[in-house]
C-alpha cells in the first residue's frame, strides 16, 4: 500500500446504529501522545434547516422528498442539495417516513442472502424513492464524515483534507473477508483510498489502554484471560485475549473471536416495538406495518435516555396515526424501566448455563427475504457457546474469563453490565471456580471504539502498546479428492489450510506441501471455508473432516483463469494479509512464472449464499 503522509491519524468507527471519528497529530509533526486523542465533532443536521456538531453522527440516511429539498431544509455548509440526508435529522425524519430511511447498513453489508452491490436499500422501499446498496450506503455515511472534516479541519489547507491522513476504519471482529473487502470498497468509493482496518474489540481495549496509560498492567495479571463484550447496534462481538509475560513485561495476545451474530441493539429495539404493540393491542389500537416501522425507529431513542438513567418515570412513546379519525393524529403509549429491563434483560440475557446452546428452532419452509437475524435472540446463550468451545473438550474446560469489558451504547446500562457478569460468575461457578469475574471500566461505552482506532496508530508507529492479533480465522480452500468416479456419488471434498489464526497483516505465505491441478481456461469455482475454532492448523495441512459447526462455509470464487481450454496446471497457493487487513488468495504455477490471483464473488450464488 502507498505510505500516507498525512498531518493526522485518524480512527473512525463506522457503527451500525452511530458513527465517531477521533483524532491526534502524527508524533512526527509534534510530539504527539495517546493523551492527544480527540474527537472530531461532527456537523450534521439535527432539524430541518439546524446544523450542529455533535460527538456521534447517527448512522441513519434519509432519502429527501424534493420538497424537502427544494425548501433548503436539507442544506450543508458544503452542499446546498444532498442527494441524502445523513445523521440526526435523518433518524429523526426517517421515523416519520421509514420508507425513506436507509438503517443498519452496516448489517446488510455482511448479509450473504442478498446481492450486497444491488441498489436495493431502503429494504422495501416504493418505487418511487431512489435507492442505494449496502455498499453505496456505507460510503455515503463515510462521505458525510469525510466532507465535515474538509469543511472544518481543512478549509485553508488542501493536505488537512480527511483523504490525505492516515485513516484507521473499525469492523466487527466477525466480519469474515467478504464483509471487510466492502468496507474498503465503500471507503475508497467515499473517496478516503487509504485505510487500515482494526476489529471493534481490539480498538475498544486499545482506549481502555489509553485511558489507563500504564496502570493498565496493575488491573490485570499473567496468564488471565480478558473477555471484551462488544454488543452494537447490529452484532454482538466476543473476543478473548490472554495476558502473558514477555521481557519481563505484560503483554496482550488477542486468543479467540466469536461468530458473526446478527443481534444486538436493532434486535432490541424491534422486541420494545413489539412489547408496545402489545399494549396498544390490548387497548384496541391496531398498528399497520408501516406504524410498526415508524415505532422501530422512535423506541430507540426512548430505551437509549431510560438505560442512560435520564428518566424520572415512564418515558413517553409516539406513534405516528394513520387516517382522520385518530386525535391529533397520533397514538400515544409510555415505557418505563421496568418494563425496558424486563424486555432486554430476560429476552436478551436471561441467565444460562455455559453447557448451553442457541436454540435452534424448525425454521418455515418459506422466509421473507431480509437481514438474517440469529434464531436465538439470546446473548449469553451465544455468549456460553464461544466460551465453551474454546477450552477443548466438554464445556467443563470451558475458558472462563477473569475480567469482561465491556463496549457498546447499551452498555451504558449499570443493569446490563450487572446481568452479564452476574451469567459470567455463574459459568465460573459451573467449573469450579468460586473467584468473581470483574469488569475492567471502560471510559466510554459510545466513544471508545474510535479513540483506540487512532491509538492503534499511534502505537503502530511505536507510541504504544501493540495487542498481538492477526487474523481472527483460519482459512481453508476446498480441494477435490483425487479418486475415481462413482456413479451417482460426488468426488469427496477436502479443506486444505490456506492462512492459519493469527497471520499478521502484512506477511504472505506460500503454501509448499503439496501441488495441486489447477485448470484454466473453463469456468470453475474456489470454495472458501474458515474456522474460528481450529487454531492449530497449518498452511498446507489437507483436513479430511471436521466437526459440524467448526468450518462456515464463506464464499465461493466463481471465476474463468485465462489459459487454454481445459489446460491442467500443477499449482501452489500463496496467501497475503495486506496492510490495510484484507485477504488475497493466488494460485501459483510451479514452473514458471504464471500467477492467477482469486478475486472474491460478492455477487452471491443461489446454493451457498454468495
Amino acid at each position: 500500500m502507498e505510505k500516507v503522509m498525512s498531518s493526522y491519524i485518524v480512527g473512525i468507527d463506522l457503527g451500525t446504529t452511530n458513527s465517531v471519528v477521533a483524532y491526534t497529530e502524527r508524533p512526527e509533526d509534534g510530539a504527539a501522545d495517546a493523551s492527544d486523542i480527540r474527537l472530531f465533532r461532527i456537523p450534521q443536521l439535527v432539524d430541518a434547516g439546524v446544523v450542529e456538531k455533535r460527538e456521534m453522527l447517527p448512522s441513519f440516511i434519509f432519502l429527501p422528498e424534493a420538497h424537502d429539498v427544494g425548501r433548503g431544509a436539507t442544506a450543508l455548509p458544503w452542499d446546498a442539495e444532498p442527494d441524502a440526508v445523513v445523521g440526526e435529522f435523518a433518524r429523526k425524519r426517517g421515523g416519520e417516513l421509514p420508507q425513506r430511511l436507509i438503517s443498519s447498513a452496516k448489517s446488510w453489508l455482511c448479509n450473504t442472502m442478498v446481492d450486497r452491490k444491488a441498489e436495493n436499500l431502503p429494504w422495501k422501499g416504493p418505487q418511487e424513492v431512489s435507492k442505494m446498496s449496502a455498499v453505496t450506503a456505507s460510503a455515503a455515511i463515510l462521505r458525510h464524515m469525510r466532507d465535515a472534516w474538509n469543511h472544518e479541519m481543512a478549509a485553508d489547507d488542501p493536505a488537512l483534507r480527511l483523504e490525505n491522513q492516515e485513516i484507521y476504519l473499525t469492523v466487527p471482529a466477525s466480519f469474515d473477508a467478504v464483509a471487510r473487502e466492502l468496507t474498503v470498497q465503500a471507503a475508497a468509493l467515499s473517496g478516503l483510498a487509504h485505510v487500515t482496518l482494526l476489529e471493534e474489540p481490539q480498538a475498544a481495549l486499545y482506549a481502555w489502554i489509553e485511558s489507563m496509560g500504564d496502570d493498565w498492567r496493575s488491573k490485570v495479571k499473567k496468564g488471565e484471560t480478558l473477555l471484551v463484550c462488544d454488543i452494537g447496534g447490529g452484532t454482538s462481538d466476543f473476543s478473548l485475549i490472554g495476558i502473558s509475560e514477555e521481557d519481563g513485561e505484560l503483554s496482550l495476545e488477542r486468543i479467540a473471536v466469536g461468530d458473526h451474530l446478527l443481534v444486538g441493539g436493532d434486535n432490541m429495539d424491534l422486541a420494545l416495538a413489539w412489547y408496545v404493540k402489545s399494549k396498544m393491542d390490548a387497548k384496541g389500537q391496531k398498528l399497520d406495518d408501516w406504524q410498526m416501522r415508524g415505532l422501530g425507529h422512535s423506541i430507540r431513542s426512548v430505551k437509549e435516555k431510560i438505560l442512560s438513567g435520564g428518566t424520572n418515570g415512564p418515558e413517553p412513546v409516539t406513534i405516528l396515526g394513520r387516517g382522520s379519525g385518530l386525535i391529533g393524529g397520533t397514538l400515544k403509549s409510555e415505557m418505563d424501566e421496568k418494563e425496558v429491563d424486563q424486555v432486554i434483560l430476560e429476552g436478551f440475557l436471561p441467565l444460562c448455563s455455559v453447557g448451553e446452546r442457541p436454540v435452534q428452532k424448525r425454521r418455515s419452509g418459506l422466509r421473507e427475504m431480509g437481514l438474517v437475524y440469529e434464531q436465538d435472540p439470546s446473548i449469553s446463550r451465544h455468549m456460553a457457546w464461544f466460551l465453551a468451545r474454546q477450552g477443548g473438550d466438554g464445556w467443563q474446560n470451558a475458558c472462563i474469563p477473569d475480567a469482561v469489558l465491556f463496549n457498546g451504547g447499551i452498555m451504558k446500562s449499570a443493569a446490563v453490565r450487572e446481568r452479564i457478569l452476574g451469567v459470567v460468575d455463574y459459568f465460573r461457578e459451573e467449573v469450579g471456580n468460586d473467584t468473581p469475574v470483574r469488569e475492567v471500566e471502560a471510559g466510554d461505552y459510545d466513544l471508545s471504539v474510535a479513540r483506540g482506532a487512532a491509538y492503534y496508530g499511534l502505537a503502530r508507529l511505536g507510541r504504544g502498546i501493540r495487542i498481538r492479533g492477526g487474523l481472527s480465522r483460519s482459512y481453508y480452500v476446498s480441494v477435490e479428492a483425487a479418486m475415481p468416479a462413482i456413479p451417482g456419488m460426488p468426488a469427496p471434498m477436502k479443506a486444505l489450510c490456506v492462512a492459519p489464526m493469527g497471520m499478521e497483516e502484512g506477511t504472505e505465505e506460500r503454501v509448499a506441501s503439496e501441488e495441486f491441478v489447477l485448470y484454466v481456461g473453463e469456468p470453475v469455482a474456489f470454495d472458501i471455508m474458515a474456522s474460528a475454532s481450529r487454531r492449530d492448523d497449518a498452511p498446507g495441512d489437507v483436513i479430511d473432516s471436521w466437526a459440524d459447526g467448526e468450518m462456515e462455509d464463506l464464499t465461493s470464487i466463481e471465476t474463468t483463469l485465462e489459459g487454454e481450454w481445459g489446460t491442467a496446471i500443477p499449482v501452489q497457493f500463496e496467501i497475503r494479509v495486506t496492510e490495510i487487513g484484507t485477504l488475497e488468495f493466488w494460485c501459483v504455477a510451479t514452473e514458471g512464472d504464471k500467477r492467477w490471483k482469486l478475486e472474491f464473488n460478492v455477487r452471491e450464488r443461489d446454493d451457498a449464499g454468495y
